[in-house]
């Protein structure tokens, strides 16, 4: 609707207040509140009045939802004519009324805080109150009032802790204010008074009635700076009680913060392992991707083969986010036992051939290359799995991806001459941009194995009548760079379509000891740049601003290029070049 429209209607519904409905007037509030921010600020002030009235009604439900509605429409010069009302109101006997002006005054305090902050007595007296709900808004006014003074903070916090609040909502608060102060103070939480005194209160609420407040202690003794692991213990043990909850709640929470304990205190964790292993099976999916993620980062050597076989089931009923989890646990178990690299990795590979996203797709390619780079013995297997995906990838990310890996690690192998065939393949059953990575793979193998040079140059000048420009100019430049005279034997239209064959490995037999001469430049293929794209772009465009400016041109090279440090901020970015002196 315009706002002439929000307006009209507006007005129409003002006319309500003449109702004496309960459910008709709470309407009436409800509408008020949610347009007072589009109507015009004038039309607004029409209707205070009407709420005021209602602030002295003798209906609490017209007093409560009259001060929220006021404290959403009203500013720091008309909040004067109201305060007292609203004073009266955070010490009602009635709760609904009493919540309402706390909320109302957590409102107004980023408006107005100076005279929030006089209503502080008032909110200590509410924070007695026999009422859950009214303890628990009125400790977090009074947190608002005070939360620029430290000192009163920890007074306040002390205070609190010797038992004066019955709420579990407000204990759950106060909970989470005594976790923020701990770890603002720095270093190990039970070195000071102050964390010693917290971790005695943390400890105590593990007793409490409420499971709210039980798992609140818990995630906070958890999450305590420098607590030992010995310390852990009780919180580890009340989580390990609500694994077996019937309630999916507590289970999903108890899992969360384990998860979380894991990650930095694995062996703290290591007795909840059996309850763990009971909820891979839980019909809450993200119950049991916490455990199994769990037991990967808990479980010991001799239960790798054991935790494989119950995943594999699993992983076919989780969603790709869920995966993708997983996938990363079983990363990090790989490194921590090389040993079970085999079954890991073999694991990993299984399920880049089954369905799934290109963000799954990706964790599992990028996990099988960090394994490479660290565990030198399944370099020779993951390449192999790699190459076998990239067969049936419908991804174009990933298949550049490894075909550039290949391309680096290929070479390098026992036996580099099986995986041409699978580079070939892309050649002439892909895209351009995956066939152009794989021209540059294929002359990759030629200089860095002289003894396959000419052979693979008879599959690169298969491309050199490739319909897309950069795969023939990529052919054109590898064969330039390998010796090869591109005009020589160029292939014709009957060899062109006889080229559309799918690489055979024999073909390699042909030639394969002639050693053809490499030129100087060879070292653009096998080196990377020497900056990244980004910056290759801002010194291109330097180097032209300084060619017009200087009466000698400069031959263009990587040498005569001016060096730019090219960073890249959150916002925007900030290229800074240096001129590198002429020789």
């Amino acid at each position: 609707m315009s706002s002439s429209e929000v307006t009209e209607v507006f007005f129409g519904v003002t006319k309500l207040f003449q109702s004496s409905d309960a459910s008709l007037r709470r309407m009436i509030y409800f509408f008020i509140k949610e347009v007072a921010e589009t109507c015009n600020p004038d039309d607004i002030i029409i209707v205070t009045s009407s709420l005021t009235k209602d602030m002295n009604s003798k209906e609490d439900l017209f007093r409560a939802n009259s001060i929220r509605v006021l404290a959403k429409m009203i500013d720091a010069t008309m909040l004067g004519a109201i305060e007292r009302y609203i004073k009266q109101a955070i010490v009602d006997r009635n709760a609904m009324v009493s919540s309402s002006a706390l909320v109302a005054g957590t409102h107004l305090i980023r408006g107005s805080p100076d005279v929030v902050r006089r209503w502080v007595n008032e909110v200590q007296e509410a924070l007695h109150s026999s009422s859950d709900m009214v303890q628990f808004h009125a400790l977090s006014l009074l947190y608002e009032i005070k939360q620029h003074d430290r000192l009163a903070i920890s007074k306040l916090v002390t205070k609190l802790t010797r038992g004066t609040i019955s709420s579990p909502l407000a204990t759950c608060l106060l909970i989470r204010y005594i976790t923020t102060i701990v770890r603002d103070s720095g270093g190990n939480a039970l070195a000071s008074a102050t964390g010693r005194a917290a971790y005695q209160f943390l400890e105590l609420s593990l007793r409490h009635r409420s499971e709210a407040v039980i798992y609140e202690a818990a995630k906070a003794l958890c999450n305590l700076p420098g607590i030992e692991e010995r310390d852990l213990g009780p919180a580890v043990a009340v989580l390990q009680l609500f694994l077996s909850s019937p309630k999916s709640t507590l289970r999903l929470a108890a899992m969360r913060a384990l998860s979380s304990v894991a990650i930095a205190k694995p062996s703290a964790v290591i007795k909840c392992n059996d309850d763990m292993e009971s909820l891979i099976a839980d019909n809450n999916r993200s119950i049991a991707t916490f455990a199994i993620t769990t037991l990967l980062k808990t479980g010991s050597e001799s239960s790798v083969d054991r935790l494989m076989k119950q995943i594999s089931s699993f992983m076919n009923e989780i969603a790709d986010e869920f995966k993708i989890v997983v996938v990363t646990a079983i990363r990090e178990l790989c490194l921590k036992y090389p040993l079970k690299h085999r079954v890991l990795v073999g694991f990993l590979a299984n399920f880049l051939r089954e369905e799934g996203g290109f963000e799954f797709k990706k964790a599992i390619v990028d996990a099988i290359i960090a394994l490479m780079c660290v565990i030198s013995e399944t370099k020779e297997s993951s390449l192999f799995h790699l190459c076998e995906f990239i067969e049936d990838c419908e991804f174009t990310a990933l298949s550049t991806q490894i075909l550039h890996l290949v391309g680096i690690v290929g070479p390098t192998t026992v036996a580099p001459a099986r995986y041409i065939r699978f580079v070939y393949n892309r050649v002439i059953l892909e895209n351009a941009a995956v066939r152009a990575a794989a021209i540059t793979t294929l002359a990759k193998f030629a200089a860095r194995l002289p003894a396959l040079q000419a052979s693979v140059s008879v599959l690169l000048r298969r491309s050199l009548r490739d319909e897309d420009d950069e795969v023939r100019d990529r052919a054109t430049v590898a064969l330039r760079l390998l010796g090869e005279n591109i005009t020589k034997d160029a292939p014709g239209d009957g060899e062109a379509e006889g080229s559309q064959r799918p690489f055979r490995q024999d073909a390699l037999a042909a030639d394969s000891t002639r050693d053809l001469p490499l030129q100087p430049e060879i070292h653009l293929l096998l080196e990377p740049l020497p900056m990244s794209f980004a910056q290759l772009s801002a010194a291109l465009k330097e180097f032209e601003v300084a060619g017009s400016r200087e009466d000698d041109a400069l031959a263009l090279s990587l040498t005569t290029l001016p060096v730019v440090d090219y960073t890249r901020p959150s916002s925007q970015s900030a290229v800074c070049i240096r001129r590198v002196p002429s020789a």
